[in-house]
């Protein structure tokens, strides 16, 4: 089938109605870019740096912003090319690697964000067992489950897109090489890439966000039960930069990617997909910091020294 192929690159079409503001898009998309690098950098390096942070919490939470820094990556930089190049071209290899990538740290996220809200919970609902459970090889050991499998879940289909013929045109509808368009350019049968697309989606993001929810419903019942209104605000304030994200991320993305087929409209989904791969990542360092007093002692202590 790869004999066949007769389309060996894509044209990414970006945002071709809104090309009169291409320039300042430019501009406003690279500085969200400059400050979700440098702030998610910073955590990373807060984290690493600080005594007081050396717990599971901030583990987690160091892991989510290295995540951040390589998912904007993927995309980004093909976005701003879109704003300044009018026919934005990427290789077919690229485009799926991209594709790849993307996907791959965007399940890795998911499965991330169930185990910080895991965490919480034991803090919360167990907090006499929470060293003995979350112990540093457990810790370890959830990461490192949680990129194994997002590299797996992603990487089959992967591999199908790869084998596709394409000969049913080359322009993609969108700033970045999402699986959607790919498939409907390709001159074979996509149902199986589709299936295991969907079987993918459909197994992790519905079951980590049933997890996080059932994880916040005992958090919640457990503050509840709290006697003092101090008490209450304190173990809230633990969960409440984690459930902020929650919020965001999986509200955009239950929207975008679970749909029955892959060959429904993009149009729609650019704008919500910005919101994911754009403002998301640059607002979890400010959502973590601005409400977390221990993060910002650790960073007025790193400033001063």
């Amino acid at each position: 089938m790869a004999n066949d192929t007769s389309v060996h690159e894509f044209v990414l079409l970006g945002f071709p109605t809104l090309r009169r503001w291409h320039l300042s898009l430019f501009v406003l998309i690279l500085v969200i870019y400059i400050l979700t690098l440098a702030g998610n950098g910073l955590i990373i390096i807060i984290v690493r740096v600080s005594k007081q942070l050396q717990t599971p919490m901030y583990f987690f939470l160091s892991n989510l912003s290295f995540l951040e820094i390589w998912y904007t990556t993927t995309v980004i930089p093909k976005m701003l090319e879109t704003f300044l190049i009018a026919r934005t071209t990427i290789c077919l290899h690229c485009c799926v690697v991209q594709s790849f990538f993307h996907f791959f740290l965007g399940i890795t996220e998911f499965l991330i964000l169930s185990i910080m809200s895991f965490d919480r919970y034991i803090a919360i609902c167990k907090p006499l067992h929470y060293t003995t459970i979350m112990t540093k090889n457990l810790c370890l050991l959830l990461t490192l489950g949680s990129w194994s499998l997002g590299f797996v879940v992603i990487f089959s289909q992967a591999a199908l897109i790869l084998k596709l013929p394409f000969c049913a045109g080359n322009t993609i509808d969108h700033y970045y090489c999402d699986v959607g368009p790919i498939l409907k350019l390709a001159c074979a049968d996509t149902s199986l890439i589709e299936f295991l697309g969907l079987l993918g989606t459909a197994s992790i993001i519905p079951s980590s966000f049933l997890f996080t929810v059932v994880s916040y419903i005992y958090i919640i019942s457990t503050i509840l039960r709290i006697p003092s209104s101090k008490g209450r605000q304190k173990a809230f304030s633990t969960c409440a930069s984690h459930l902020t994200v929650v919020t965001i991320f999986y509200g955009a993305v239950l929207f975008m990617y679970l749909k029955p087929t892959a060959h429904s409209s993009v149009h729609s989904n650019k704008v919500v997909s910005v919101l994911n791969t754009v403002l998301t990542p640059l607002l979890n360092p400010f959502i973590y910091t601005i409400r977390n007093k221990e993060v910002k002692s650790a960073l007025w202590k790193a400033i001063t020294k």
